[in-house]
């Protein structure tokens, strides 16, 4: 019987610790071998808590470690990446991939060359109601995403649209299923250049992309709708699912079992990880996968700025 993989975490912030640990410690065919993050009084109580031994540096857990989960700022990716790889350690990172387009695409070429698994948390390209949703669209006509915030206008431009509309971007175009071409679309800033607002248009073949989000809109609210041929669909949440295909509207249930963290596609985004690792295949969002939306996010500030 193989050794069970060791997996370590990097950062123990707020995402990790409501999204990435209560998967990561619910472990049986891997071990949640060491933990590690820059404020070592704060990591020693959280590690305590989750029971995780605390490594005293990245090196450290690197060596302790076959695979590492990172979840630390945007602005340190590269750096923790860079250095995980480099000491022959795969890597699972919260997107995006890195601050800059450029060091994402260096991270891409690193772990080519290392023969390492590098793979980005796209958690919601593994929601099971989204991932159904993809299997209904082949003959889509059009598919609309929208993601709103009730009031979190703050931050510059740039920011929140790596932070938060790179998911909206990211999982349309993943949903289309092929390279979707940039066809228009609209940001909206307030006077201080914050983001208030944003719609693109894409197309994919023959369907229509639509991405939107609010950052004030006064309600906190994601939905995903289809139009196909031969059915209306949507989801609303990651957790309700709604269908109409002529013989009136059909609205399932939530699982009771299923967790918040399973709809929302934590819970497969990390097993999807793990078993690459250990069955050493490609994981759906490494290599180009990883940037594709990263590549759309960086053209659309570009164009933003240069208005």
């Amino acid at each position: 019987m193989s050794a069970k993989l060791r997996i370590g975490v990097v950062g123990l912030g707020g995402i990790a610790q409501k999204a990435w640990l209560p998967v990561l410690g619910a472990a049986d065919d891997w071990t949640l071998q060491a933990a590690w993050s820059p404020g070592k009084e704060k990591a020693l109580r959280i590690c305590e808590t989750w029971r995780i031994p605390y490594a005293d540096s990245l090196e450290q857990l690197a060596a302790q470690c076959d695979a590492v989960f990172v979840h630390t700022s945007t602005a340190s990716h590269y750096e923790v990446v860079s250095r995980l790889l480099n000491a022959g350690v795969h890597v699972c990172v919260d997107k995006p991939l890195a601050d800059k387009l450029s060091d994402a695409e260096a991270l891409v070429e690193l772990a080519a060359r290392r023969h390492l698994t590098l793979m980005v948390g796209f958690n919601r390209r593994f929601a099971p109601l989204y991932r159904e949703l993809k299997a209904q669209l082949g003959s889509a006509a059009s598919l609309r995403m929208d993601k709103h915030r009730s009031d979190s206008v703050g931050h510059d431009l740039r920011f929140t649209l790596l932070d938060d509309y790179l998911h909206v971007v990211d999982t349309a175009l993943w949903l289309a299923g092929d390279k979707a071409r940039l066809s228009g679309g609209a940001l909206h800033t307030t006077a201080q250049g914050e983001m208030l607002y944003a719609e693109h248009h894409f197309s994919c073949g023959m369907m229509q992309i639509t991405t939107s989000m609010h950052r004030r809109a006064g309600s906190q609210r994601e939905w995903v709708q289809a139009v196909t041929d031969g059915g209306l669909y949507e989801v609303r949440d990651m957790r309700e699912w709604q269908e109409e295909r002529g013989r009136g509207v059909i609205q399932r249930p939530i699982p009771g079992w299923q967790t918040t963290l399973e709809q929302r596609g934590f819970t497969g985004c990390a097993r999807h990880f793990i078993e690459c690792v250990q069955n050493q295949t490609v994981p759906e969002t490494s290599g180009e996968q990883a940037l594709l939306a990263q590549r759309v996010i960086e053209k659309l500030w570009r164009e933003a700025m240069s208005e």
